[in-house]
């Protein structure tokens, strides 16, 4: 046996497909003692209850269905308290529980449940319950109790062959039969996708957000193309979704799955910092991945292209061939975020500000005389260029004078007139540019008005920022879709003002915007060199 997949004491066996959790009777419960965190079944080691009957839901989150809820178990006195992932459960329902037990700091033991099964109630009680707890519309305790004492133990398979024969219960009549039928096949329908999503080794989290994304529909939906999951279900990634493809059957070299494993590839080297990938390291990652030769994941790479799905931009090589080896391929979220860029970039940079330099220097002269600040000779420059320049770059390390810097050119743009907006990718960032400059300060999100229900940025383009010149910090910080959200939102007419240190690490998302940017050679860039924080005959600056 490979060491590698030696059998782990402490994880939960996995069940075979179709069956149920445990195989115990309920006879053979194991006594309190096990099910109590302080007996053998104790605090991290894994336990299967076989039978748990909802007495009380205590919470229920609909969006994500983590539940909190009482449950009895035959032969027990005490109520245990179980955590968890459900679509949805009523009192009166049976579960086979899989899990372990944790101990809440406030609320004590709890059961955690990483897996269960639904069972049908037995008893006429819980049958009783589980009618009446309000998930099958249409049904009340009353109708649930009349129900019962018509078809008894029954009552389920007789609801599940013919529900029509609810007629037969006085006081239910065609209108309410309706809406029994719609409920009760939902629910039938809740408890397939759950069957047929375990079988294929979804965790019960991620089966809840699947049925909660594609409905009754999951089952085909998956069937179709599991691959879907990674782009459809946050959390699931391709790995997920190729475990499933597996189980279900779908062949290693079908073209879903190497056009998902591009995809994948292309994502794993976004999440490194990369805006794209060369086309042959590309498809040698991919290759690499899905265990499939070289040749076949390239047929599919040219397929991906043509419909759109990935981005191959021969400009980008000297052969200007998309079939060249190093020919960039990208997502085309990421490649449309590079272009806007470089598009927002050129509307700016279409025609210089107006402004007379004589004035700007003797403003400056007269600011540090009022002041008793005196620019270095980079500083001035770096004014000078701002307040001419449409498209402005200042870099440097720590203590090199950019926030003496920016300040100045706060107030000489509020000399101006000019409408001002500060910015910085971070709430701290921002925090501080607004402390050092006096100037109200916002992130990039909250300056862009960012919206969670419409899940983007309502200022953009079409509703740009009222502010004539935008000053935005840390941009080091900045990946290439922040960077595009935030250029496009800047008015054709107002100045950019970069800020940064190039050689801070960078971003965590894809592009290396203000590294790139300064090597262009398209934009104004000022460089500062010169520590002012520590005296100039520090041993420190004159080592380094």
């Amino acid at each position: 046996m490979d060491p590698r997949r030696r059998p782990d004491p402490l994880r939960p066996h996995e069940p075979a497909q179709g069956q149920l959790l445990s195989a115990v009777p309920v006879g053979e419960l194991p006594p309190h003692p096990t099910l109590s965190p302080g007996g053998r079944g104790g605090k991290g080691i894994p336990l299967e209850i076989p039978e748990a009957v909802v007495e009380r839901i205590t919470f229920h989150n609909p969006e994500n269905g983590f539940t909190i809820a009482r449950v009895g178990v035959p032969g027990q006195r005490d109520h245990l308290t179980i955590v968890g992932y459900f679509t949805e459960i009523a009192p009166g329902e049976v579960l086979a529980l899989q899990g372990e037990w944790t101990e809440h700091p406030r609320h004590g033991p709890q059961f955690k449940v990483s897996s269960h099964a639904t069972r049908k109630p037995s008893t006429l009680v819980g049958i009783e319950r589980y009618l009446g707890s309000g998930l099958i519309k249409g049904i009340g305790p009353v109708t649930a109790r009349r129900i019962v004492e018509r078809f008894g133990t029954e009552t389920l398979d007789i609801i599940d062959a013919d529900v029509r024969r609810l007629l037969e219960v006085p006081g239910l009549g065609p209108g309410r039969l309706d809406y029994v039928r719609k409920a009760w096949e939902e629910q039938r329908a809740i408890r397939d996708v759950m069957v047929f999503l375990k079988e294929h080794g979804v965790s019960t989290a991620y089966a809840v957000k699947i049925y909660k994304t594609y409905g009754d529909q999951a089952v085909r939906l998956v069937s179709e193309d599991p691959y879907r999951l990674a782009k459809d279900i946050w959390g699931v990634g391709f790995v997920t979704a190729d475990r499933i493809a597996r189980s279900i059957g779908i062949p290693l070299d079908a073209e879903r799955r190497l056009g998902a494993g591009l995809r994948h590839v292309l994502g794993e080297a976004g999440d490194d910092g990369h805006c794209y990938l060369p086309r042959a390291e590309l498809i040698a990652r991919a290759a690499e991945v899905l265990e499939v030769p070289a040749e076949r994941v390239e047929e599919v790479l040219g397929g991906l292209a043509s419909s759109g799905d990935v981005i191959a931009d021969p400009l980008r090589t000297d052969a200007g061939a998309v079939s060249d080896p190093g020919t960039p391929v990208y997502h085309p979220a990421l490649y449309h975020a590079e272009r806007g860029v470089a598009q927002c970039l050129r509307a700016l940079l279409a025609a210089p500000a107006e402004v007379d330099p004589s004035r700007v220097s003797t403003w400056i002269d007269r600011y540090a005389a009022h002041t008793g600040v005196q620019l270095s000779p980079e500083q001035r420059e770096a004014v000078m260029l701002g307040a001419a320049s449409r498209v402005l770059v200042i870099t440097g390390g720590p203590g090199t004078g950019k926030t003496t810097t920016v300040r100045t050119l706060v107030k000489l743009f509020q000399a101006m007139g000019k409408r001002i907006a500060l910015c910085s990718p971070t709430g701290r960032a921002a925090q501080r540019l607004e402390e050092v400059t006096g100037t109200p300060a916002a992130t990039i999100h909250r300056l862009l008005e960012w919206s969670p229900a419409e899940q983007g940025f309502t200022r953009h383009q079409g509703r740009p920022l009222e502010a004539d010149v935008v000053i935005t910090d840390e941009v080091s910080m900045l990946d290439i879709s922040l960077a595009h959200n935030l250029l496009r939102a800047v008015l054709d007419t107002a100045q950019a003002i970069l800020v940064g240190d190039v050689d801070q690490l960078p971003s965590v998302g894809p592009g290396n915007v203000l590294r790139d940017l300064i090597a262009s050679g398209t934009i104004p860039v000022v460089r500062f060199r010169q520590v002012f924080r520590q005296a100039a005959a520090s041993a420190i600056i004159t080592n380094a």
